[in-house]
């Protein structure tokens, strides 16, 4: 089941908007699910900039190394260094302690082309 308060991208990432206006990125249940056990994931550094559906970052399973894609543009201002420590966190709870980076948004407009949980649903459904 995939949280109603986030946003969703085809990619297969999702999008929190905090309170202050930032955004927590991460990869959704079913690509975590796809990917396998996660043993590496690579982030950008914090101040680095990332653009809407551009790559960002990679994460490594015991299947494939696989991109991950930026929901959002916008600066990075935090990354999830636990994550790096422990990358079976992307599987164990994509939807929390697997968050990947935050990002203040560059651009709130982008949000409004992402999908909500209803429509992503409907697009796993497809697949």
């Amino acid at each position: 089941m995939n949280p109603k308060d986030l946003k969703y991208s085809k990619e297969h990432e999702w999008v929190r908007i905090e309170k202050d206006g930032t955004t927590t990125i991460g990869i959704t249940a079913f690509a975590a699910d796809q990917l396998g056990d996660v043993v590496y994931v690579d982030l950008p550094e914090v101040g680095s900039t990332v653009q809407q559906f551009a790559k960002f970052g990679e994460v490594e399973s015991v299947k494939a190394v696989s991109d991950i894609y930026s929901p959002v543009s916008g600066t990075v201002t935090a990354r999830n260094e636990a994550i790096v420590k422990t990358p079976e966190s992307v599987n164990s709870a994509p939807f929390e302690g697997g968050w990947l980076v935050k990002v203040k948004l560059a651009n709130k407009g982008e949000l409004d082309t992402l999908l909500t949980s209803d429509q992503y649903d409907k697009f796993l459904a497809a697949q």
